[in-house]
């Protein structure tokens, strides 16, 4: 009888503790970063598009490229496809062809241990990339706003904006206290459907002293590639700023995601990217 009792609050407690704000988002982050080392059990094609804009919000100038990700034995190759909307010449393709192969050579000669290694270096580098956002839950005041679906799929809604007094661990901490946003969380599989945020104040980082001000709106997407994963869909950063002391900005940078695929074949098959 006793074990029952302890079975029934358990059961009763786990949902209550499943919506807490903090840690739904603790656990997001940790999920989010697993979702990012399992992307490269896939190929996938992406198509950047790069936008300025004068004083008047009139486009000056786009810049775009497209590209094909391929996964030469756990390690990410980039070919390219496309530049502003241009096919590449047969002639770069061979060349990157070329170079696809001579890597591909390079790793498929690589030790168990060698490659072990070079496996657990990357993730120890994501680990680094991601480790300023596991402040988030310290460094935010964070409110549940309730449930809803995107794509179909359950999800928790999370807001936020930086505590009062609020003192990052980390530089790249730094800038999380100069951001507001609100989160959906995949009930399904705990990583972020859906991200939107917003600068409060002025954000600087690299050596050429890059900048971007206040009110630049950041808004990140995933999808579902199967029923536990979700893979980045669409990234879109828009804001003003700075380049250096002289050149000012007013820009849109968009990323897009598509055509994930399991990588099932061999490492050194060539693939031809006019017909994947």
């Amino acid at each position: 009888m006793r074990g029952s009792a302890i079975l029934f609050v358990f059961l009763v407690a786990a949902p209550a503790q499943a919506q807490d704000p903090r840690d739904l988002v603790r656990r997001s982050i940790v999920a989010d970063q697993n979702g990012w080392f399992r992307m490269r059990d896939y190929t996938w094609q992406a198509t950047y598009v790069e936008r300025h804009f004068d004083l008047h919000g009139t486009v000056k100038s786009t810049k775009a490229q497209k590209w094909e990700t391929l996964i030469v034995d756990g390690q990410s190759y980039i070919r390219t496809l496309e530049r502003n909307g241009k096919p590449v010449s047969p002639e770069d393709r061979h060349r990157e062809q070329a170079r696809l192969d001579q890597e591909s050579a390079r790793l498929h000669s690589e030790t168990p241990a060698e490659r072990l290694h070079r496996i657990e270096e990357a993730r120890t580098q994501n680990a680094k990339i991601w480790g300023f956002l596991s402040e988030i839950p310290d460094l935010f005041d964070l409110q549940l706003e309730g449930e809803t679906t995107v794509a179909g799929r359950g999800v928790w809604v999370v807001s936020g904006a930086p505590r009062a007094g609020a003192r990052p661990r980390s530089r790249e901490g730094g800038m999380l206290v100069k951001i507001r946003g609100r989160l959906w969380i995949d009930k399904a599989t705990g990583q972020w459907a859906r991200v939107e945020a917003e600068t409060t104040g002025v954000i600087t980082w690299g050596l050429f002293l890059a900048r971007l001000d206040s009110g630049g709106k950041l808004t990140f997407e995933q999808t579902s590639v199967s029923a536990d994963l979700l893979l980045p869909s669409h990234l879109l950063l828009a804001g003003s700023g700075r380049l250096g002391v002289v050149r000012r900005l007013i820009e849109d940078q968009e990323l897009r995601w598509t055509d994930y695929r399991k990588f099932s074949v061999d490492s050194n098959m060539a693939v031809d990217p006019g017909n994947p």
